[in-house]
């Protein structure tokens, strides 16, 4: 062989060899250039920087990146306060305001036209303009400041937020209107799911007799927990219907699954739905207690907001500190809402607040009577027609054609069309009353009466608003808009939450003082308690409405809690806001043990193994119970077997309809159901055999292999909490998808009791605080203070949130110091 040839075939040998090290150069260069990109995105921490400033302002983060933001004036607090946000939550804050504005597509791309096309309708955008040219100029100056340290915040970055750079698009600059859209990303998230309420109380009562509707909506349980008094007034229960509904099937089947918690909620971090996308699953817990029934003789507050969770999470801890007026200092310690420049939740040194969603009367649906000959015609009051406008919505779109939208306009609102029915959504959202920035009065209130004024004046999703005050008072109100209905006395379709008809609809007639605001202050009780539940007397429950008000078996929970506790400390606050003891389904539980005796256990070694593992449950729904999986799993497959067939039709007319959303106290009727052992399914004896099958259709839905015995709700009940984009990583880069995702934990809790958690719902905060004593106060959140994933801030303080853990209310000592500095005094250096 020749010289020549050896040497070729040497070559030929090294090429392979020459291309995989070509290859692993290449690949070694673009995660460097991926990991300086994200390093520069980082923000800057330390050292000082020129700013547009009265006076220098102070940025101290501390050792899990919480700053505290001290200035000498509100503007420049502001000011800092939106170039922070920027800094590490510029990407959430660029989704708020397209979510609500009906602009998501020109930023993701094709995949969130069906979101836009939902949201555009309301042109929000416009009416954000509206609402800030209405300010007055005090508030718009602090809008405006808040804007300039958004824009330079962003402008501090050296590089792009990473989702950028994925998206391949550039940033838009913060415009103060888009402070307000943050506001209406909110009335999306809080009040929307009324849409898809009313909805589906419409298509149930297409299908069922009157008599069995009445049964099926009940407006009371025995759950409920209202403020005045210890125990509810009920109502008594409508009839059952002897004959069993004509969608009970006629044979059981036996092919539905456990369901998949992780699958049933937005990962949209902060809005559109999130609180109620689970059926039934409304969130948020707030209490109080007075001095009397405190250790320490200070009135406490607790507060866990429960949303969808995602990375990052939808609040950002901050503290604000300047001057006051009268000459001492103002610091504001809690949770903000990136894109605003307030404490939403918090404490202020005299009075401390939180808020629960109120679910009241706050969408309309009003049917259209169109004329054949022509849709856009429509009756109205009076006998007259009406001629709805056609207004043409241009919808971008990131990587594609724009997209043209036509939106039908009503005098009420936009056209929805659901199966055959069009109707108009009237909306407190559309209103000018919705949005304002008397929130801000809360910095400057000082005990509990000028808390709930200030409330009652808010322009926001209206909500439960519980505070206390350092004298030891504590109060509830209402905070937010409440229409003045005229029919709320009379009209059955108001009482029962279903569509109006347009040819008599009368809508709200203006909106309540504040004096007309229902309060109440130092009950008797000495404590307070909202879970999303029926808080008030039902004569005014028909004043105010009532769009789906949580069971009650939270508020129940909470309200009992808080009486077992003479003298509470905030640790005890916390173990209520973590109570996970599953008093909701010991009802479920007696029904699963009752027909396991021993003729149903002989020759079944399945059904004996089940009712051990039930009988030897603690009654928690902690990360190890496996008699609440065993129950839980046997009650959502009676709810199946009652009403799966039901929703079925139902969400053939419209997407998202269900029993579940029509009836937030379906669980009360499920329980009448067991009482009278009724609507029994086709092809079982009698009610020991349709339960014996339930109970062995539980036991083999679970997946093969796996033994009851290590059937733990832990297992079921993990954590899915990631950034949006994980989602879009492809399954064979696990190790991408991890990056961007807090750990599969385990997590205790589910509907029903205090501690709510699903995968990628639960609690975005808790804290427990008494108005100055916040040293002594506790705080958690899930995720951390920054969006970046390369930030040590990206997780810090998750696993306190995770296991319930007591932390510090107020921030550490400063382990950063950034100092901005007016730019003229940075001049004359």
């Amino acid at each position: 062989m020749t010289r020549s040839s050896l040497s070729s075939q040497k070559r030929r040998r090294a090429w392979p060899l020459m291309l995989l090290c070509a290859v692993v150069i290449v690949l070694a260069a673009v995660v460097l250039a991926v990991w300086l990109t994200l390093r520069a995105s980082l923000p800057q921490l330390d050292g000082t920087r020129a700013a547009p400033l009265v006076a220098p302002v102070t940025i101290g983060r501390d050792a899990v990146g919480v700053p505290t933001v001290q200035g000498s004036t509100r503007g420049d607090v502001a000011y800092a306060s939106g170039f922070v946000h920027a800094q590490d939550r510029f990407f959430q804050m660029d989704l708020l305001r397209r979510v609500a504005a009906g602009e998501m597509a020109a930023l993701i791309g094709p995949a969130a036209l069906p979101l836009d096309r939902r949201d555009r309708p309301l042109r929000f955008r416009e009416r954000a303009q509206t609402a800030l040219a209405a300010l007055s100029a005090d508030q718009r100056q602090l809008i405006e400041r808040y804007t300039a340290g958004v824009n330079d915040g962003l402008r501090s970055l050296r590089a792009r937020p990473f989702e950028y750079w994925l998206l391949r698009t550039q940033p838009t600059p913060w415009l103060p209107e888009d402070t307000v859209l943050a506001v209406y990303a909110m009335y999306f998230d809080l009040q929307y799911d009324q849409v898809r309420r009313v909805l589906s109380r419409a298509a149930l009562r297409e299908r069922v007799p009157a008599e069995l509707l009445a049964f099926l909506l009940p407006e009371t349980s025995h759950w409920d927990a209202p403020l005045d008094g210890q125990r509810a007034w009920v109502q008594p229960p409508a009839a059952l219907p002897a004959a069993p509904p004509s969608w009970l099937p006629a044979t059981q089947s036996a092919v539905d699954v456990e369901p998949d918690a992780t699958a049933l909620l937005s990962s949209v971090p902060g809005f559109a739905g999130s609180e109620s996308a689970v059926d039934s699953m409304v969130g948020s817990n707030g209490f109080a207690v007075d001095s009397a029934h405190s250790a320490h003789g200070g009135a406490l507050l607790a507060s866990d907001m429960h949303l969808g969770l995602s990375l990052p999470n939808v609040w950002y801890r901050i503290s604000l500190v300047y001057p006051a007026p009268d000459g001492g200092e103002r610091r504001i310690t809690g949770v903000s809402l990136p894109g605003t420049p307030s404490v939403v939740a918090g404490s202020n040194g005299h009075i401390a607040w939180g808020f629960t969603n109120s679910y009241g009367r706050f969408v309309d649906l009003v049917e259209l009577q169109r004329d054949p000959a022509d849709p856009l015609r429509y009756r109205v009051p009076g006998g007259g027609w009406e001629r709805a406008r056609v207004i043409h919505e241009r919808l971008d779109v990131n990587g594609g054609a724009s997209v043209d939208l036509p939106v039908v306009q009503t005098r009420w609102g936009p056209q929805l069309v659901a199966g055959e029915h069009a109707y108009a959504l009237h909306w407190v959202a559309q209103d000018p009353q919705a949005t304002n920035m008397n929130f801000m009065r809360l910095e400057g209130a000082t005990n509990v009466a000028d808390a709930l004024r200030a409330a009652q004046t808010f322009g926001m999703p209206t909500q439960n608003f519980m505070v206390a005050d350092a004298q030891g008072h504590i109060g509830w109100t209402l905070a937010g808009p409440l229409p003045r209905f005229a029919d709320a006395d009379g009209d059955a379709a108001a009482l029962a939450s279903l569509p109006y008809r347009s040819e008599t609809y009368a809508g709200w007639q203006g909106y309540r003082p504040p004096d007309a605001y229902p309060a109440r202050v130092d009950p008797p009780a000495g404590r307070i308690w909202t879970a999303n539940n029926r808080t008030l007397p039902l004569e005014d429950v028909a004043r105010i409405g009532d769009s789906g008000t949580d069971l009650g078996a939270r508020a129940t929970q909470i309200r009992n809690d808080l009486l077992a506790l003479p003298h509470a400390t905030e640790r005890d606050l916390l173990a209520v806001q973590t109570d996970d003891r599953a008093f909701w389904i010991a009802y479920w539980r007696r029904v699963a043990l009752a027909p396991l005796d021993a003729r149903a256990l002989d020759g079944h070694p399945k059904r004996a193994e089940f009712q051990r593992l039930v009988q030897a449950w603690d009654g928690c729904a902690d990360v190890d119970a496996v008699g609440y999986r065993l129950v839980r799993a046997f009650y959502d497959s009676l709810y199946e077997s009652w009403f799966g067939v039901l929703d079925k039709q139902m969400a053939a007319i419209a997407p998202d309809l269900s029993y579940r959303a029509a009836n937030s106290r379906y669980e009360a009727t499920m329980e009448t159901l067991a009482d009278h052992h009724a609507w029994i399914p086709g092809g079982f004896a009698d009610w020991r055999a349709f339960m014996l099958e339930r109970i062995d259709h539980t036991i083999e839905r679970f997946p093969k292999g796996t033994k009851l015995e290590d059937a733990r709700w832990g297992e079921r009940n993990r954590s899915a909490i990631a950034h949006p984009f994980a989602r879009m990583v492809p399954e064979w880069l696990p190790w991408v998808r991890g990056w961007l995702s807090a750990p599969h934990d385990p997590l205790p809790g589910d509907i029903n009791m205090p501690r709510v958690q699903t995968p990628v719902f639960g609690a975005s905060e808790r804290f427990a605080v008494s108005p100055g004593r916040e040293q002594d106060g506790i705080f958690e959140m899930p995720g951390g203070q920054s969006g970046n994933p390369m930030s040590p801030y990206f997780l810090a303080g998750h696993e306190t949130w995770v296991h319930g853990d007591a932390a510090p209310f107020v921030p550490g000592p400063a382990v950063h110091i950034l100092k901005l500095i007016p730019a003229r005094a940075q001049a004359g250096n």
